[in-house]
C-alpha cells in the first residue's frame, strides 16, 4: 500500500499561529490532483511536536476528508512516550488512517532492545500497517539493521522510512528483510540510489512543492527507467538541496510561500530561513521554472 511517492505534508498556520484549515484542504487537494501515491500528515515535516493532540487529530481528519479514499493516509504518530504514541495511533486508526508512521523516540536514546519493545508495543496496539521512521540525525539514535530485521518479523510492521543517509546501511537492511517489507527513502536527494538497491519508494519533503514531478521520478525508477528518472532528478536537484539549507520544514514552507501556496508562518522553536538562505531557495525555484509565473499555484 505505501509504495511509490508519498508526501510528508507541511502544516500551514495563519498569522495568529492557529491551524490554517482552508490552506491545508487546498494543499491536500493539490496532492490528490497531482496523483500522489499516499499522504503523510503529522510527521515531523508537519511540525508535529508543536501541534496539540486535538490539532493532530484535526489535521488527520481534514486530510482524510480531502483524500476521499482516493489516496491512502499514513498518519504520523511518533514520540518518546510509548503510551502516548499508542493513544494517538489508535485514534488515527479509528478515524480511518490506513497506516501509522512512527519516528523513533528522541532524547530518551533507548537501547536497541528499547527500540524493539517500543515499536512492538505500537504494532500490537493497532491493526493497520506500521512504518518505522529512522532519522538518527534528529533523534540521536539509529535503528540498526538487525533491529529492523527483527521488527520486520512482526506481522503489521510493514516497512521503514530510512533517513540515516547511510547507503551501506540501507543495503544491509534490504538484504535482511523479507521482500514484502518496504524500505522507503526519507531523503529526496538519495532516493534513486535506494531504489536502485531495491527500495520501494519515497516519503518526500520536496513533493510538497512538486508532487507530480517527484511521483514521476519515483515511478520511472521503479519501472527500471533510470535514465529518464535521472533527468527528472537533475532538473529538480537544486530544489531538493534548497529544501535543506536549514532545518526542515523551514525551507520547504518558505518555498511554498514563494509559490503562493501558504503563509510563511512557523511555530517556535522553528523560525523563517535567514535572508541569504531564502535567496538560495528563490534562486532554485526560479532555475527550475517554478516561480515567475511558470508554475501556477493550485
Amino acid at each position: 500500500m505505501f509504495t511509490g511517492c508519498g508526501t510528508a505534508l507541511v502544516t500551514p498556520f495563519r498569522r495568529d499561529l492557529s491551524l490554517d484549515e482552508e490552506a491545508l484542504r487546498r494543499l491536500v487537494r493539490r496532492q490528490v490532483e497531482a496523483g500522489i501515491d499516499f499522504l503523510v500528515p503529522c510527521g515531523t515535516t508537519g511540525e508535529s511536536p508543536t501541534l496539540t493532540g486535538t490539532e493532530q487529530k484535526r489535521v488527520v481528519e481534514i486530510t482524510l476528508e480531502e483524500a476521499r479514499g482516493k489516496v491512502p493516509v499514513l498518519a504520523g504518530a511518533g514520540g518518546n512516550n510509548t503510551a502516548h504514541v499508542i493513544e494517538m495511533a489508535r485514534a488515527f486508526e479509528a478515524m480511518g488512517a490506513r497506516g501509522i508512521l512512527s519516528v523513533s523516540p528522541y532524547y530518551n536514546k533507548p537501547t536497541q532492545e528499547g527500540l524493539y519493545q517500543h515499536f512492538k508495543a505500537i504494532a500490537e496496539a493497532v491493526r493497520v500497517p506500521v512504518i518505522l521512521y529512522n532519522i538518527p540525525g534528529r533523534t540521536g539514535v539509529n535503528i540498526e539493521p538487525a533491529t529492523i530485521a527483527r521488527l520486520a518479523e512482526i506481522g503489521n510492521i510493514a516497512g521503514v522510512k530510512e533517513a540515516s543517509g547511510n547507503i551501506a546501511q540501507m543495503a544491509v537492511i534490504l538484504s535482511s528483510v523479507p521482500d514484502s517489507f518496504s524500505v522507503l527513502s526519507g531523503d529526496d536527494g538519495i532516493t534513486l540510489a535506494l531504489l536502485a538497491l531495491g527500495g520501494r519508494g519515497l516519503i518526500s519533503v520536496v513533493s510538497n512543492v512538486i508532487p507530480a514531478e517527484m511521483m514521476r521520478m519515483v515511478r520511472l525508477a521503479l519501472a527500471g527507467d533510470f535514465a529518464a528518472a535521472r533527468e527528472v532528478h537533475r532538473r529538480y536537484f537544486r530544489v531538493m538541496e534548497a529544501n535543506f539549507v536549514e532545518t526542515n520544514p523551514g525551507p520547504v514552507k518558505a518555498a511554498m510561500a514563494l509559490m503562493g501556496l501558504l503563509e510563511p508562518v512557523f511555530r517556535l522553536p522553528l523560525v523563517a530561513p535567514k535572508p541569504e538562505n531564502l535567496a538560495k531557495i528563490r534562486a532554485a525555484l526560479e532555475a527550475a521554472g517554478l516561480i515567475q509565473g511558470a508554475y501556477a499555484a493550485r
